[in-house]
């Protein structure tokens, strides 16, 4: 035989060999280990099992952020602590209930929390400090709700609790057992009751009376979520967020048990204004507001489809309040997510996956421009500060608007007074407390009688409806006279002052000079359901579209036997109507007729910017023909107010061609809210401005304050910033 082949043979049965072995010695140490876990361990891995707890719980999806048109944030989020209770985690002591450990650990947690200054949530509608009183009629519908459902519940009363009727009454068992004379439930009594209801009858935690009440907030906390779950799911407590570092160090060193740190996503203001058009988050103020919220997943439930693309609110969720955050709520809230989570015996966490990975809120990008916003809150704020140091006024309000001609788009929205979100929770009682509202929007929700910025639209009106045409005169004479009525008349502004007359005048020039005469027979002479239908036209009286809420204000109404018509051509009869309604009015007027819905929102885009999700088309809500030749006669008088008019003087400093209108409104004081309109560039109108000044006496007050505006939007090199795709060459 070779020799060459006895020798392969050998190796190959070596190494055949060797591999035999190893995979004995493998089945070997497999047998040993399986015979260890199945029969010398099997007592102790099966009591490991056994107490070893799978819950699921869900995740909130972080809110989607808001930017301006030019990407820039706006709203962000960031992560913070909260502290939420879990009774299940707090062990007794020898001779202790349950329910004393809880009670006493809470007392511990909050004393903590007094010693470090660190509020902590608690809706029980009772005084934190004696004499212990209900404060039921200035709690929230929800608070109420929840206190009369737990009352119900344990069978103390079964009165409806109200702001009209704040006060529970006892239930007639209730009144019996104790042997009551009087009905009324109260406070003292509850506090006795909730204490016996949670199990602290022979408890001493050694506190004091109002430590008691504390200590009852937080269990009663902890029990209406036992109630809203039903026994299934309860929502978790936080008992406080948005806590320290420190305080948290404080906790772990103190063994707080059952205290379970957690971080979560909570808003984050980026700026100091917009405040108005932003708004705020929090919590759900009542059902009805929940069932309003859940209107959507509920129809797709009760029709039997799948329900996954749409959130099922629970009172324990964070929602848009107002403002853009409340208008976007569907876009902005993300999908949450459920993560399973083990716990051994001792309930600590022994692993955790997603079975749902939460997805964030959408991209939500505004029409504003916030360098351009911030600047018309400055000019505003600025002008009325100036104006109450000249006559004390502390009250004044104002507002100013700016939409793009192209398509109502918001460009600006100011508001004054104005406050921070930034600092919105240390500025709150003071901001309740001022008189001049810093909370009421006075672009959207405030209505002002238009005053002489209504003229414009008589003018539209007369001349398209063929009362007059461009070439038409008046003669002005100052004292206008109702026919057949001497004793109803109208006065020019020009007579009362100087008891002069504007004479001989065409409708260009009775724009200019702002002639009550020739807009007070224009307005006779077409007559009020006429001039009504040029004001719904133009939207005064109507929704504008925005997406924040607004008034509606509303268009002249003469009773039987009174003619307003004459006072509502020169814009003082029975009309109230918004800045944002007046803006939207003249971007209309400058389209031609056309009136295009007010609007916020640009695009929503999903969270990592994959897709948009939604973009604004514009809306028609109204459409008429305004001829060229009309349009051309009232912006001439326009534009002849600011190159030669009574504010002529104003607007030597302004970079851009504009056209204007000026107006006052009576309001029973002594001086006269002071609005105007304005639009530029003059020949090629690119947006249209509505400013507001309450108490201001006259519009012409404003006028420095528009041309500060107009040269903000229009300054030379002021291109704002321009978000360019990755990877593109600059110049």
């Amino acid at each position: 035989m070779d020799e060459n082949n006895i020798s392969g043979s050998k190796q190959f049965h070596l190494r055949s060999g060797i591999l035999v072995g190893i995979f004995a010695l493998c089945l070997g140490l497999f047998i040993a280990v399986l015979y260890d876990a199945q029969v010398v361990n099997h007592d102790a891995y099966l009591a490991r099992s056994s107490t070893q707890v799978t819950a699921s719980e869900t995740v909130e999806a972080s809110r989607g952020i808001i930017t301006d048109r030019n990407g820039k944030v706006l709203v962000s989020n960031r992560e913070s602590y909260t502290i939420t209770i879990d009774t299940d985690l707090i062990e007794a002591a020898e001779g202790e209930s349950h329910d004393e450990a809880v009670a006493r650990t809470v007392l511990r947690l909050i004393r903590q929390c007094q010693a470090s200054g660190v509020e902590w949530t608690d809706t029980l509608p009772l005084s934190r400090t004696e004499p212990f009183v209900y404060t039921t009629a200035s709690a929230s519908s929800s608070q109420r709700s929840r206190l009369q459902r737990y009352l119900s519940e344990n069978g103390w009363s079964d009165s409806e609790i109200t702001a009209e009727s704040p006060y529970p009454a006892m239930s007639a068992s209730l009144q019996a057992q104790l042997g009551a004379v009087n009905s009324q439930l109260t406070p003292q009594t509850l506090m006795d009751l909730m204490w016996a209801d949670f199990g602290l009858e022979d408890a001493d935690l050694g506190c004091t009376e109002e430590e008691a009440r504390l200590v009852l907030g937080v269990l009663y906390e902890l029990e209406l979520r036992r109630l809203v779950g039903n026994g299934f799911y309860v929502a978790p407590y936080v008992f406080t967020e948005d806590v320290t570092v420190d305080f948290i160090s404080l906790l772990n060193d103190g063994g707080f048990d059952g205290v379970v740190v957690e971080t979560r996503s909570v808003r984050q203001y980026d700026t100091d204004y917009a405040a108005h058009i932003l708004g705020r988050t929090g919590a759900i103020q009542s059902a009805e507001e929940l069932n309003a919220l859940n209107a959507d997943w509920q129809a797709v439930r009760d029709a039997g489809e799948d329900t996954s693309a749409y959130h099922q609110y629970d009172m324990e969720d964070t929602v848009g309040r107002d403002g853009v955050e409340q208008a976007f709520e569907s876009y902005l809230r993300g999908k949450d997510g459920t993560r399973l989570i083990t716990t051994d015996e001792e309930g600590k966490t022994t692993g955790e996956l997603y079975s749902i990975q939460p997805e964030p809120g959408g991209t939500v990008a505004l029409t504003i421009d916030i360098d351009f916003q911030a600047q018309v809150e400055e000019i505003l704020a600025r002008r009325v500060e100036e104006m109450n140091a000249e006559d004390g006024l502390e009250t004044r309000g104002a507002g100013a608007v700016v939409l793009s001609v192209e398509d109502s788009s918001v460009l600006a929205l100011a508001s004054y007074p104005n406050y921070s979100q930034r600092t919105y929770a240390e500025d709150l009682e003071a901001l309740y407390a001022d008189p001049a509202m810093p909370f009421f929007n006075r672009v959207t929700a405030g209505t002002y009688a238009p005053g002489s910025t209504f003229k414009p639209l008589t003018a539209v009106a007369a001349l398209e409806e063929g009362v007059i045409s461009t070439t038409s005169i008046i003669n002005a004479t100052g004292h206008w006279t109702y026919p057949g009525y001497p004793q109803s008349y109208a006065n020019c502004w020009f007579y009362n002052s100087y008891g002069g007359r504007h004479g001989r005048i065409n409708v260009s020039q009775a724009i200019t000079e702002s002639c009550n005469y020739f807009f007070a027979e224009m307005g006779y002479q077409l007559g009020l359901d006429t001039l009504n239908e040029y004001i719904a036209a133009f939207g005064l009286g109507q929704p504008t579209g925005i997406e924040l809420g607004e008034s509606l204000g509303t268009a002249p109404e003469g009773e039987v036997g009174q003619d307003l018509a004459p006072w509502a051509g020169f814009g003082q009869a029975d009309m109230l109507f918004t800045p944002l309604q007046t803006a939207n009015y003249l971007a209309t007027l400058l389209r031609g007729g056309t009136r295009y819905d007010v609007h916020l929102l640009d695009t929503v885009t999903a969270y990592d910017g994959s897709e948009v999700l939604h973009r604004h088309e514009s809306q028609v809500l109204s459409e008429f023909t305004i001829s060229d030749e009309t349009l051309a006669a009232v912006k001439k008088g326009m534009g002849d107010l600011v190159t030669r008019g009574s504010i002529s003087r104003y607007f030597t400093d302004c970079i851009v061609s504009a056209g204007a209108k000026t107006g006052s409104a009576e309001t029973g004081e002594e001086l006269a809210n002071g609005l105007f309109i304005c639009f530029a560039p003059f020949d090629d109108p690119e947006i249209a401005v509505a400013i507001v000044i309450e108490r201001a006496d006259a519009g012409s007050a404003l006028s420095s304050t528009a041309v500060e505006i107009l040269n903000a939007y229009f300054a030379p090199g002021d291109v704002g910033i321009a978000l360019v795709p990755e990877g593109t060459l600059l110049p």
